[in-house]
């Protein structure tokens, strides 16, 4: 089986794809990674579990020949029984691989929930496009990660016989209730134990809207001055000098840690007392809401995506782009005794196991693989890669 993803350096889809990999089932499948550019982290994590990883050496929005042929090139020469795409630049490449070498079954998987964002890339807006059309064609299937992006793709022309919804999985050993980490992150910070910690963990990117959220933060902190909040991912510096603009400019300094890219974020996410989304379009089946819950944390999450099918009850819905909102779903949280906030958190890792336990979402995808090798029973035999 071969998996083929855009890129390996650190967001959802890659995440799910390491998640994959670390719970299937060796003796049935052999698998290997490419990514179409860079390795990254990911990739790193990836090779960790024994698992080989390589790069196609494209560069981003650039298209190549080179590396479509080179990609056909292996597939010829290794012959996979299964190709599993990740997103619609590999959905595109990996179709066209497979065309040209033929006999390869293929699946596509589609990790947004829509494209509507100004903000969003205008060759990816193309790619999904031109996908549409091809999706009658190429794939035998089409997982799509949530409801949401299956309904948005079946609107946009995507062919809605082929669509499987396999949500993401999650690891509950991993993310889980952690008063030790709680402790430990408040000492490294200088946190006082008294302190309400309202967290978001993410990229900086447009789609996940972080002048909202610091918008919100600037009005909660004028309420409840001894708040804290904890922020980290790609380029969640203090040397970013448009997001330091935004947390002088509401009076944030002294309150606000920009902790970058972290690699301990489940003990991070155990020390928040409220968890928070703040993206504004794309997202279809964030991560970050999913391991927050999974840690016995409430979450104020925007509206989209899946985010509100995934908190239920057990958290707060607020409309994109409105800090008002937004504070207001922490106020909610926070005002609750501690004992109600509390079983608020044990209901929410309560629904993420019932719903979104990965060894369950693993074995799904395995059926899923099974189904397209053409063999119901495969206890003998391997998906084999060479």
């Amino acid at each position: 089986m071969l998996c083929l993803i855009t890129a390996l350096t650190g967001g959802g889809a890659e995440m799910m794809l390491y998640r994959l990999l670390s719970r299937l089932n060796r003796t049935k499948f052999n698998a290997q990674v490419v990514s179409m550019m860079e390795l990254g982290p990911v990739g790193e994590k990836i090779r960790t579990l024994g698992v080989p990883v390589r790069s196609l050496g494209m560069q981003q929005g650039k298209p190549s020949p080179l590396a479509l042929a080179r990609l056909a090139q292996w597939l010829k020469r290794d012959k996979p029984d299964v190709i599993q795409t990740w997103m619609y630049h590999a959905d595109l490449l990996g179709s066209l691989a497979a065309k040209l070498v033929g006999n390869i079954a293929i699946s596509w998987n589609i990790r947004h929930s829509d494209l509507s964002g100004k903000e969003s890339k205008r060759l990816t807006h193309l790619t999904a496009r031109l996908c549409a059309p091809l999706s009658r064609w190429a794939p035998q299937k089409i997982v799509c990660c949530s409801e949401s992006a299956r309904k948005v793709h079946a609107d946009l022309g995507y062919a809605a016989e082929k669509m499987v919804v396999i949500p993401n999985g999650y690891d509950l050993d991993t993310f889980r209730p952690d008063n030790v980490a709680r402790q430990a992150i408040r000492r490294e910070l200088d946190i006082p134990e008294s302190a309400p910690v309202i967290g978001l963990v993410g990229r900086f990117d447009p789609q996940k809207d972080h002048r909202t959220f610091l918008k919100a933060a600037g009005l909660f902190h004028r309420d409840k001055p001894d708040v804290r909040f904890i922020l980290c991912g790609e380029e969640i510096t203090p040397q970013n000098q448009t997001l330091m603009a935004w947390v002088d400019e509401m009076g944030l300094h002294d309150c606000c840690h920009l902790l970058g890219r972290r690699d301990d974020i489940p003990r991070l996410t155990a020390a928040f007392d409220v968890a928070a989304l703040s993206s504004s379009f794309g997202e279809a089946f964030p991560n970050v809401v999913s391991e927050a819950m999974s840690c016995g944390v409430p979450c104020v999450v925007t509206d989209v995506g899946d985010a509100a099918l995934i908190v239920g009850e057990t958290g707060v819905v607020v409309p994109t782009k409105d800090p008002a909102a937004l504070a207001a779903g922490w106020r909610r949280l926070l005002d609750l005794d501690i004992q109600v906030r509390e079983q608020l958190g044990s209901a929410a890792r309560q629904r993420v196991t019932e719903r979104y336990n990965l060894p369950e979402i693993v074995s799904r995808y395995e059926q899923l693989f099974e189904e397209l090798a053409g063999r119901p029973s495969m206890s003998d035999s391997l998906v084999r890669w060479g």
